[in-house]
């Protein structure tokens, strides 16, 4: 991860700083904008499936146009910082309390999201520890780290490294988690009824 510019800024300093149609992504991680790594060709494949395989469910559960996946968006946790998901879940009924979602598509009410999704890359550490600090204090209630190659530390993924997907799950303002490996079918609290191993999602990412 590349730090896009060196000094300290504040959330609506990195908003108005956000270059248009630009290539790169950009967060805000507690004052300091960085740029993301770019996405591999695999990393895409599975951000695409999995956003085909929810939105498959968001139907089969009757939330079409309720339940959104918006192209891009940025949540606001506590603090000087600012998020991209590769993937979250709007419920559209809420958003009419987010002040911003209009002008700036930006989220600041936990009620807003559904499900975010993160898809591991070479800056783990982001997915496994701040984000996930930064989404359970937010109060955001299911959090997926689709960790398809194996990329995360030990303490997360297991010795020797294996694929692992991390369903986080908020109970009584903690996150909960479960893991999902080789052929085990995700357990999701957002979609019970969701038909989906592991696997399927690792095969796409080989």
């Amino acid at each position: 991860m590349t730090q896009a510019l060196t000094k300290q800024v504040i959330f609506d300093e990195f908003i108005d700083w956000l270059p248009e149609n630009s290539e790169g992504r950009y967060e805000l991680h507690d004052g300091v904008i960085v740029e993301m790594p770019k996405p591999s060709g695999k990393h895409s494949n599975v951000t695409g499936f999995l956003i085909e395989e929810l939105f498959l469910n968001i139907i089969q559960i009757g939330k079409r146009g309720i339940w959104t996946i918006p192209r891009e968006s940025i949540v606001k946790p506590k603090g000087e910082s600012g998020y991209e998901p590769d993937i979250i879940i709007l419920d559209q009924e809420a958003l009419s309390k987010e002040p911003r979602w209009e002008r700036e598509s930006i989220i600041e009410n936990p009620a807003s999201v559904k499900l975010i999704v993160e898809v591991v890359s070479t800056n783990w550490r982001d997915d496994y520890y701040k984000k996930r600090a930064d989404y359970e204090e937010m109060g955001i209630p299911e959090y997926w780290i689709v960790d398809y190659a194996g990329l995360g530390g030990r303490a997360f993924i297991g010795n020797p490294k294996q694929p692992t997907i991390s369903v986080n799950y908020l109970i009584e303002g903690e996150y909960q988690v479960s893991q999902f490996r080789q052929g085990e079918r995700i357990q999701s609290p957002t979609f019970p009824e969701l038909d989906l191993t592991a696997d399927q999602i690792f095969r796409v990412g080989r």
